[in-house]
């Protein structure tokens, strides 16, 4: 199906046409299921009408064998189509999964920590539940109920009227609950994101929270929460679920207005016996759908505001493209006024950032806290988009780059060093399904971490668990100045990676920025520490979110370093055009 001009077309409709041809097979299923749904009408009305008055035996073991192997076939074939259905909501998941997780990757980078979490797979896997339940069934069966009241009407005007006018009232009654529905489901998930964010937080932030006497209070927190939740979902599902029990109400009432009317016309001779319990069934029949479709309305709501929000998120992130491959960068890193904010913001917290760097060079990046130093890298290793500027690899700049492609030339290690659960290996390896043995013990070996973890139990196999908690801070900090230095980057940015390191490896850590340098990449570190920036042979202060200074390291911090009581020399600053200027 093509789109038409200037309409932008969903991925997670493209996602559903893509399974068309299921759906077909579901209508297809859907009809015969519907008319297979009329044999036990008919089988009453044969056995009123015509076993009853003959007293044929052999008729009514005719009537049952092919009775039985009708039910036999409708069983099958809804199997059949409650599997497809759920095949649909499988391939619909296969077909978008990793773009939801792309966007959950990806979104604390575009808005910050105003984002929806987990809430993109959470949709997912209820548009997923949703197409895979009995709600679906319900929607295809609901068009064949004209034709349930059109054989009622065949029967008799009076026993057809019953029943439209009763599928009239449930039909409405389905108008109904979806208005009084909507609001409260959309509250019930607005509130169960919000409990569920404050149980990830506070298993998060356990230890603080154990250690400073904070449990009772966030447990009166989650209470408040859980309450709100509660509260919100029983709202939900009261409407549902009350409204779904008038509909059952009213379709049984309904079946038994189909026998008066019947009795009432057998007693006129107006109608025979069967006509009576074959309009009771029919007109149950008719309406089984609408009381299917009420009972699963509220998994319904659910689904379709799943829907709409994974809907509005694909849209405002499309999916990356895969730029032209570029050869890897060999020979230069450029800063061209570089100016940040934080994602989801508005504040200038970078500006004006310009220097360059060439193979084999160190940079020491220094400042006051929250000068905007780790800003600053996020914006060189491609993690934020600056909002003027470039930062440039070898004259291209990042954003003509995948990421992934990217990521093979950048070691990267932030300030709040967390690992995956898996192996060390893995970890090293960065979870590259075709790293080599030789290469992590590269890595490793370079870090200076190799002995270290040969001297544990497992050794390279061992398991650093959920967030790397089986090490220490020191020793996950290390393996992951490991994971920055795999498959030798050129750019190497180290965000504070001597924080948590004894003097053993503060020392390793210098040897493994001199190794990386004499390979010909570039390393960037941020300190507070002199020992930090003992390696590298350039420095930048920034101050206020501007670059104060840029050259030499021993220059810049003579003057940084120097008495307050002496008045500051100026300090020379190095453009990256190669001009100094006081």
């Amino acid at each position: 199906m093509a789109a038409l001009p200037g309409v932008r077309r969903s991925e997670l409709g493209d996602a559903l046409r893509a399974c068309r041809t299921a759906f077909v097979g579901v209508g297809l299923m859907s009809c015969m299921i519907n008319l297979l749904y009329l044999t036990g009408s008919i089988f009453m009305l044969e056995v009123y009408d015509r076993v009853l008055p003959s007293r044929s035996i052999p008729t009514l073991v005719g009537l049952i064998i092919i009775a039985g192997f009708l039910y036999m076939a409708q069983g099958v074939l809804d199997m059949i189509r409650n599997r497809i259905l759920g095949r649909i909501g499988t391939s619909l998941d296969e077909a978008l999964n990793k773009r939801v997780f792309d966007t959950i990757v990806r979104l604390p980078l575009l808005v910050g920590n105003r984002n929806e979490g987990l809430q993109p797979l959470r949709d997912l896997d209820n548009v997923r539940s949703f197409l895979g339940g009995m709600g679906p069934s319900a929607f295809f069966d609901l068009p064949w109920l004209p034709l349930y009241l059109a054989i009622c009407f065949a029967f008799h005007v009076m026993i057809g009227l019953t029943a439209l006018v009763g599928a009239i009232i449930l039909v409405g009654l389905t108008i109904v609950t979806e208005f009084l529905s909507r609001q409260p489901a959309k509250e019930a998930m607005g509130l169960a994101a919000q409990r569920n964010d404050l149980a990830q937080a506070s298993r998060r932030n356990a230890e603080v929270m154990v250690s400073m006497g904070m449990t009772g209070r966030m447990n009166a927190r989650w209470s408040e929460a859980n309450e709100k939740y509660l509260g919100g979902n029983q709202r939900a599902s009261d409407v549902a679920g009350g409204l779904g029990a008038v509909a059952k109400v009213l379709r049984m009432m309904l079946q038994s207005a189909v026998l008066a009317v019947g009795a009432y016309l057998v007693i006129h001779q107006e109608a025979t016996a069967g006509i009576i319990i074959a309009g009771s069934i029919l007109s149950a029949r008719a309406l089984a759908p609408v009381d299917l479709a009420i009972a699963h309305w509220k998994s319904f709501v659910a689904a379709r505001q799943s829907w709409q929000r994974l809907t509005r998120l694909l849209e405002q992130m499309p999916a990356q493209t895969m730029p032209t491959q570029l050869q890897p960068p060999t020979s230069r890193l450029g800063v061209e006024g570089l100016a940040m904010v934080a994602p989801g913001d508005q504040r200038i917290i970078v500006q004006d950032v310009t220097f360059a760097l060439a193979a084999g060079n160190g940079l020491g990046v220094i400042g006051p806290s929250g000068s905007g130093k780790s800003s600053l890298i996020r914006a060189l290793v491609g993690v934020w988009q600056p909002v003027r500027g470039k930062v440039r690899l070898d004259g291209a700049a990042l954003d003509q780059w995948s990421s992934d492609a990217l990521g093979r030339h950048i070691g990267y290690l932030p300030q709040d060093v967390e690992l995956f659960g898996g192996t060390i290996a893995q970890n090293i390896g960065r979870f590259d399904p075709e790293a080599t043995s030789d290469g992590i013990i590269a890595a490793a070996k370079e870090a200076g971490v190799h002995e270290m973890i040969i001297k544990m139990r497992e050794g390279y196999n061992t398991q650093v668990g959920e967030q790397g908690g089986a090490l220490s801070a020191g020793q996950a900090q290390r393996v992951a100045l490991a994971r920055a230095l795999y498959g030798n980057p050129f750019l190497i940015v180290l965000d504070e990676p001597n924080s948590n390191l004894d003097t053993e490896g503060d020392e390793a850590l210098t040897r493994a920025i001199r190794s990386a340098r004499e390979r010909g990449a570039i390393v960037i570190v941020v300190a507070h520490r002199p020992i930090g920036v003992e390696a590298v042979d350039q420095i930048l202060v920034l101050r206020d979110g501007r670059m104060q200074a840029f050259g030499p390291k021993e220059q810049v911090l003579a003057q940084v370093l120097q008495p307050r009581a002496t008045p500051p020399a100026p300090i020379k600053v190095v453009s990256e055009g190669g001009v100094t200027k006081s």
